[in-house]
């Protein structure tokens, strides 16, 4: 299928198939090709947990409450955001740069590239996303509004801005992942109706890791899948051409 075609057949599916199992491998690859989503300033602060055993399932299952994509899915992917991990995802991303500047830039200009590099990965998003209570936030608020009245400026920068933005990232790559999974014919459903507190239990997750969507997996069983035609605000209400 083209994209459009697989944008068209993927669709929230409900009730999948028990008896067509899906290929974990494939599916694994489709969490490699999620990697490749767009990441604000590429600092990728997503987990991917991807759950097989039908007694995780089961659990996860109580904690979306028993709705059933995920009582009937094969497998279940649950996307998590992890901006406790911004000072790590920042050196990584600095040190591959440094070599990419290397490799990729004219010689008079790669001093300059790196040392810009160097602020923006060493200084500015530690800045941005590290987090305590509300205060840091309170800070980078008042400097970006001062700095406001000079230049245009980002002003979404509190602590609650972060977060959304951590979200918004990890949500494109779970987008990425279920296109992935109707290339392969593979159905998906984003379930953002769940117990987190549960979910974090279950998963063993860390206090600075939070959950951002679960995904069943599987292959619809037929019609009473999906809920009838799909259903879609008129595109001229949505559209605006300036």
């Amino acid at each position: 299928m083209d994209l459009e075609a697989l944008l068209q057949h993927r669709r929230a599916v409900k009730i999948f198939d028990q008896e067509k199992p899906l290929d974990t491998e494939k599916v694994k690859h489709c969490l490699e090709l999620a990697t490749l989503a767009p990441s604000s300033s590429n600092m990728q602060l997503w987990a991917f947990y991807h759950i097989t055993d039908k007694s995780v399932i089961a659990e996860l299952k109580k904690a979306c409450m028993d709705q059933s994509n995920v009582s009937t899915a094969s497998e279940v992917v649950v996307f998590v955001t992890r901006q406790d991990l911004y000072r790590k995802r920042a050196r990584a991303v600095l040190e591959f740069e440094r070599d990419n500047i290397r490799r990729n830039s004219p010689v008079e200009k790669q001093e300059k590239r790196i040392k810009d590099r160097e602020l923006y990965y060493g200084k500015l998003m530690p800045f941005l996303y590290s987090r305590f209570l509300g205060a840091v936030g309170a800070v980078r608020k008042l400097v970006v509004w001062t700095a406001g009245v000079f230049r245009p400026v980002v002003y979404e920068v509190s602590e609650a801005d972060m977060r959304v933005v951590v979200h918004k990232t990890c949500a494109l790559a779970a987008q990425t992942f279920m296109i992935a999974m109707a290339g392969e014919g593979y159905d998906t459903c984003p379930v953002e109706g769940f117990d987190s507190k549960m979910i974090k239990k279950i998963l063993s997750l860390p206090r600075g890791a939070a959950v951002n969507m679960v995904v069943p997996c599987g292959i619809r069983k037929g019609p009473e899948s999906v809920w009838g035609d799909r259903f879609r605000v008129p595109f001229d209400e949505v559209y605006h051409r300036v």
